[in-house]
């Protein structure tokens, strides 16, 4: 028994031995967060946990490594400092499983990093990249009261907008610009950027909106407009706002422009009116491209099938697109009513825009062109008189519904009459290169065109229980009428090698167009996930279109146009049916996104001509690969790398095309023998923001190779008649587009924004000649600086200033026509005692003389302003402007193309002096839950 206790007092007292001896500790290694500096002799203290009181401290060694050794077990805090970094702690545990606590390595912070780091989560970044998506933090970017949203957009890293109100960001044109994700008028953006107040603004969204089907799927069908979303404040979400101008100025000049906006929680109504002759037209820059074309052309889609669509250029006559573009004196009258609401519990949802406009304008237009050939060259001198004028009506509404928690409907319509008339006088020499007349001729034109547009679409998706598994469907009808009448004048003389008169050509004649399409197409898309992450896309679609062109030129007999020109007049049907199917494989992960695969047309074509009995069949195929790949660096950085292919066919126009005569000097024949050419498209877009700095980095570059390329051949008689057909050259040609952008707030500067701007574009073709192959290799280079500071009620300015540089070249032309430019803008306001501004804003413009034109051309249009500004919010202004001071507003542009170099110049509107009276009004936050007094 003795022996017993004995043994286990042993047995115990060797356990309690052992156990008082293990050894806790805890190591690790101390450096600074941002760079590879060990920090020396940093302090280390062990803190017991539950009374703050020191256990044991060390200092760390050269290499900053540490180690606290003959600890107890239990629960502790380290402590780590260092001087001007901020003190590190952590909590850990030692006990029997645990014996050890190894810190690895510890980043420290300087204090002055950490502070910049609160204070700009205190403020809100003024950037955010999600994703695809930047978004601007509105309050970060200062306004002057009353300011637009396009005030705004001025100040935003990485996008611009021109005198027109044009607005492009990341180096591409926005097409679209939304109100809280709704569109508002339809597609043109400046009734939103000049009329509704900056100061209602939240957020800012920039991306590139994606299809119905690819938001809907998550996967890219190529299908983008770049956009921006203006997110509204919520307590600017009920009220009303708007604004009244007018003015009247020297020189029968005058402008009026009015706008109210009613917000009622989901609901807003807007009103606006234009009446003005000073270039404010009302119409978006954008809108005519989607709306306002007014003839006939039929075309081969790259998904396959005939688009027959409205390009300005296929009527016998010219037809006026109702655009202006700076060319001549504009009158404009336009309205609109726009009107969107919610209800059902947002279920419901009703956008409809209704639009009415006028638009006159008249000018005078001086071409200058030179034509190079295998022989020589020769130069032709072109003036032009125009009267252009449309009218126009469109309404559109937009109906969603979500029918339940899995599925969506929604529907679109929209339809539009238009009636235009161009009048055109031209009067026209050329001469060879020696001087010596070729040809001389005048040319009338008259023209009266009545269109009638009628577009349905109808989207449904359901997902299902499945996450990832989701269909989708969607059908669109569009009808288009186009109906015209005119009359053809033409008169040209012909000339010898002497110069002495050898022929005369003598045109009369009236046109009549009828032009009517009808095109039905689905497609339908099934998404299945193999994973969380994977997923594959299969699409189905289908497509009918039914045309029929109808085109008649009478000569005239006994006072009346009645004897039809068979040769000149043609009665075309069309139809065509095609199906596509294609595959695609998406991957979507934390840092990586890709997705690729490939779609197939089979397209039947028949074209039947009504007059000779004549049929023309094609069938063919076509392929679209694609591949797209995203990797995130960050939350705020990231780069996309694209890629597509396209089968480009060739045009009902170059395969057999409609004769036409109202350029007698230039004559189109067909090529049924043309072949397909294929584009490959490859896109890089990166961008990234850095918070603390508030460095904005960005970069899109785009490059096009196509293979099989349809160019021009071209046949030149010795009279100056050219005869133009379409062939394949066996040569790729290629086209390219890059532009980088990167900016910053310099706070040690008061807060001026400096900014970076870098750009190039260009192209390498080629056509034929008199059978010789020309080269032509043309691209434009820029630069410029941004620099732009804002002090509220005291000044506001910002510049943008740089070179460009024009590089053109041809194979049959021994000289180039290179030149060098510099563009200049900008504008400077001070806020004076008593509520006084001036303001000032100018835009210079220079190009270098080439080998080919000897004269250079400048341009300073300079704009000055005083106004005085009444009441408490400022709201009321009278203003005394000039515009175009140094009276040098004129219209000038150069273009090469092929082997035809060419200059025109143009009237445009010139100086005068305005005095206007504007007036702001707006009462927010009526009645809604987010009043802020």
């Amino acid at each position: 028994m003795r022996f017993t206790i004995l043994l286990f007092l042993f047995v115990c007292s060797c356990t309690l031995l052992s156990y008082s001896q293990t050894k806790y500790s805890v190591k690790g290694m101390v450096a600074d967060s941002s760079s590879k500096l060990k920090l020396e002799n940093a302090t280390i203290c062990v803190l017991n946990a539950k009374d703050s009181i020191l256990q044991s401290f060390t200092r760390a060694n050269a290499d900053g490594s540490f180690a606290i050794n003959n600890l107890n077990k239990g629960k502790f805090i380290v402590l780590i400092s260092y001087p001007d970094y901020a003190d590190y702690s952590e909590h850990f545990t030692l006990d029997s499983v645990k014996t050890s606590f190894n810190m690895n390595r510890v980043n420290m912070v300087l204090k002055s990093k950490l502070l910049a780091e609160v204070i700009v989560k205190a403020e809100k970044a003024s950037m955010k990249i999600k994703g695809d998506t930047t978004e601007y933090n509105a309050s970060s970017f200062k306004v002057q009261p009353n300011a637009k949203v396009e005030d705004l957009l001025k100040q935003l890293p990485g996008i611009q907008v021109d005198k027109d109100g044009k607005i492009t960001a990341q180096g591409q044109t926005v097409n679209k610009v939304l109100v809280d994700g709704e569109e508002f008028f339809g597609d043109d953006p400046t009734l939103v950027t000049k009329n509704i107040r900056a100061d209602m603004v939240d957020k800012v969204q920039l991306y590139d909106k994606k299809s119905d089907q690819a938001a809907f799927t998550g996967i890219d069908d190529g299908k983008k407009d770049k956009t921006i979303n203006i997110k509204l404040k919520d307590d600017k979400k009920s009220g009303y706002f708007g604004k009244l101008d007018g003015g009247l100025g020297t020189d029968k000049y005058y402008q009026t422009q009015a706008m109210f906006n009613l917000f009622q929680g989901k609901q807003k109504l807007s009103l606006y009116g234009t009446l003005a002759n000073t270039g404010k037209t009302g119409l978006g820059w954008q809108d005519s491209q989607k709306y306002g074309s007014s003839s006939a052309n039929m075309e081969l889609m790259d998904g396959g099938g005939v688009s027959i669509y409205f390009d300005g250029n296929g009527d016998d006559l010219d037809s006026f697109d109702g655009r202006y573009n700076g060319e001549g004196i504009p009158t404009a009258r336009t309205g609109g009513l726009h009107y969107d609401t919610k209800w059902n519990n947002d279920k419901s949802s009703l956008n409809t825009n209704y639009k009415i406009g006028s638009l006159d304008i008249n000018g005078t237009k001086n071409i200058l062109s030179q034509n190079n050939l295998p022989t020589g060259t020769f130069n032709n001198t072109n003036n032009q008189s125009f009267d252009k004028s449309m009218f126009r009506q469109k309404l559109d509404a937009t109906y969603q519904l979500k029918i339940d928690t899995s599925s969506n409907l929604k529907v679109v319509a929209d339809a539009t009459v238009k009636n235009s008339k161009t009048v055109d006088r031209y009067d026209a020499t050329s001469v060879r290169g020696n001087e010596v007349l070729l040809n001389n001729s005048t040319r009338s034109i008259d023209n009266n065109t009545d269109t009638k547009i009628l577009h349905a679409n109808v989207f449904w998706n359901k997902k299902f229980k499945k996450k990832g598994r989701t269909i989708s469907v969607t059908a669109d009808e569009a009808y288009n009428q186009n109906d015209s009448h005119g009359f053809l004048n033409s008169k040209i003389n012909y000339y010898g090698s002497t110069g002495a008169l050898d022929s005369t050509q003598v045109i009369d004649q009236n046109k009549i167009n009828n032009v009517k399409s009808s095109v039905l197409s689905t497609n339908a898309v099934y998404t299945e996930p193999f994973t969380p992450k994977l997923s594959l896309a299969i699409n189905y679609g289908f497509s009918l279109n039914n045309a029929t062109s109808d085109r008649r030129s009478y000569n005239p007999s006994g006072g009346a146009y009645t004897l039809l020109d068979s040769a000149l007049s043609n009665n075309y049907k069309f139809n065509q049916y095609f199906n596509q199917g294609g595959l695609i494989l998406n991957y979507s992960g934390k840092k990586h996104i890709w997705n690729f695969g490939v779609k197939a047309a089979a397209v039947n074509y028949h074209q039947d001509n009504l007059y000779n009995g004549s049929v023309f069949r094609r069938d063919f195929v076509n392929w679209n690969p694609q591949a797209r790949y995203t990797y995130k660096f960050s939350s705020q950085s990231s780069i996309n790398l694209n890629y597509s292919g396209m089968t480009n066919q060739p045009t009902i126009n170059q395969l057999q095309p409609v004769l036409v005569n109202t350029d007698p000097l230039n004559i189109t024949v067909g090529n049924p023998l043309l072949k397909p050419s294929f584009n490959n498209n490859f896109s890089l877009n990166y961008n990234s923001y850095k918070v603390l700095t508030e460095q904005y980095i960005g970069f899109y570059g785009n490059y096009a190779l196509i293979n099989n390329p349809i160019v021009n051949n071209t046949t030149v008689d010795s009279a100056g008649r050219s005869v133009y057909q379409s062939v394949n050259f066996n040569k790729p040609s290629s086209n390219f587009n890059v532009y980088l952008y990167t900016g910053r707030k310099f706070k040690s500067l008061g807060g001026i924004n400096i900014g970076i701007n870098g750009g190039a574009n260009g192209n390498t073709s080629y056509n034929l000649i008199n059978g010789v192959t020309n080269y032509t290799k043309s691209a434009n280079y820029n630069a410029s600086l941004q620099i732009s500071k804002y002090k509220e009620k005291k000044y506001d300015f910002w510049i943008n200033t740089g070179p460009t540089y024009t590089v053109s070249s041809s194979s049959l032309q021994s000289t180039n026509n290179n030149g060098a430019g510099f563009n200049t803008n900008g504008s400077f306001n001070i806020y004076l005692p008593l509520k006084f501004q001036i303001g000032t804003d100018g835009d210079y413009q220079y190009r270098a003389k080439t080998e080919s034109f000897n004269q250079d051309f400048s341009r300073f249009t300079w704009n000055a302003r005083i106004s005085k500004s009444f009441t408490k919010q400022d709201q009321l202004k009278i203003t005394l402007a000039g515009y175009d001071l140094l009276n040098q507003n004129r219209g000038f542009d150069r273009t090469a193309f092929g082997n035809t170099l060419t200059q025109t110049t143009y009237t445009n509107i010139r100086r005068y002096f305005m005095l206007s009276v504007s007036w702001d009004f707006s009462k927010m936050g009526l009645g809604g839950k987010n009043e802020k007094k």
